[in-house]
């Protein structure tokens, strides 16, 4: 790291992901805020600008960004908007490392356009891999660019490889906590209420995400981006239920030997190791203490319960624009279901029935992925319209 400091970009600053990325920028005075992008909440986007100065900031809508023109009228910032704003801040010459913390399929461009600008990215966007990484995974290398996960378990398994040779990779063990709903049967889910399906056990996390990791989906969506990013196929990739969270996930080499990354719940440590890597710079907070956790405990996961991890494998077998369609259908239902408009279980019915009538774009590019996201969300609205 060069000694003036590191230039980074957040695209989703007000997000779980950006305002924790935010924190880790406080404790390392030599990472400098070039650019934050979010999408509507301009209150707390302001108080960021007035906090980190960035050059430029982005939100979503032309209406939002008038309102922050006006509440930042006394700095000189520039303020942009929509996608053409996204992949401005995405290319900002000055920017080394871009934070993709926004939600949904909206990142997949400007994490193109920045690899493209040979600019590292912090990966946090789950829709970008999920749907898009024949595209992306190719295109990194070509230009010589890092994929740093900032994902907790991805990042484990990213620490687990350090030093360590990709192709002797036996296996991965991705941990799951289980969820709120662990142990539960389809009857018992059935009378589930957005309130329960809220109270994450160990994490804390947006809503979405939350509701993600309660079904499972949210496992299903981090084996699909675990295949891209390590190069790995799906039999060898296997999801390990531990409730504690301390094992954030491991890796099993050919000659039988496992490496785990173990540490608190904590996100700050991924995202601190990704916008530092290779270094590893010293982070306040809460330690394991082996003697007060007493043991660690290990389940398989129950697919036949929580269907999301079994649609998401049947996805990712299919391949090509299926996952688009599984992470669409879900990000519709899940909006659905946090409005009270659909039951829990319903969440899952709605993702297999809209992958059991797609039919499959084997290499699709990116206007066909958006495209197949749309068809998928408009099927989604058909089937409860009547709600």
């Amino acid at each position: 790291m060069q000694d003036k400091g590191k230039s980074i970009a957040i695209l989703g600053s007000t997000g779980s992901i950006g305002t924790q990325t935010l924190e880790v920028v406080r404790s390392n005075p030599d990472l400098k805020v070039a650019a934050l992008a979010a999408g509507s909440n301009v209150e707390k986007l302001a108080a960021q600008i007035r906090e980190f100065k960035p050059a430029v900031a982005g939100v979503w809508t032309e209406e939002a960004a008038r309102r922050l023109r006006a509440e930042i009228a006394d700095l000189d910032v520039k303020v942009v908007s929509g996608m053409e704003g996204l992949l401005e801040i995405a290319v900002l010459p000055k920017v080394q490392v871009l934070v993709t913390a926004i939600v949904g399929m909206i990142g997949i461009r400007p994490t193109i356009a920045a690899i493209e600008a040979g600019k590292d990215i912090a990966l946090a966007n789950k829709e970008t891999l999920v749907t898009a990484g024949h595209i992306i995974m190719p295109l990194a290398r070509e230009r010589g660019v890092s994929i740093l996960p900032v994902d907790s378990e991805h990042s484990a398994i990213f620490q687990s490889l350090n030093g360590e040779s990709a192709d002797r990779i036996e296996k991965i063990l991705l941990t799951a906590s289980g969820g709120p709903f662990r142990g539960r049967t389809r009857e018992q889910l059935a009378a589930v209420q957005v309130e329960d399906a809220l109270k994450h056990p160990n994490w804390s996390m947006g809503r979405k995400i939350t509701v993600d990791s309660s079904t499972l989906v949210n496992k299903g969506l981090e084996v699909m981006e675990a295949k891209w990013l390590f190069g790995v196929d799906l039999d060898r990739i296997q999801v390990v239920v531990h409730p504690q969270s301390v094992i954030h996930s491991a890796v099993q080499f050919a000659d039988g030997a496992i490496i785990a990354q173990m540490g608190t719940p904590d996100m700050k440590l991924p995202i601190q190791y990704a916008l530092f890597y290779p270094d590893r710079r010293p982070m306040a907070g809460k330690r394991v203490d082996f003697f007060e956790l007493g043991q660690l405990t290990f389940e398989k996961p129950d697919p036949d319960t929580f269907e999301g991890l079994k649609l998401a494998y049947q996805a990712a077998r299919q391949g090509g624009s299926m996952p688009t369609v599984f992470n669409a259908a879900n990000e519709r239902a899940v909006a659905l279901f946090l409005d009270k408009k659909i039951s829990y279980l319903r969440i899952t019915e709605l993702i297999g029935e809209a992958m059991s009538r797609h039919r499959v774009i084997e290499c699709p590019t990116v206007e066909q992925i958006l495209e197949t996201e749309q068809m998928t969300y408009e099927y989604i609205s058909g089937k409860v319209s009547g709600i």
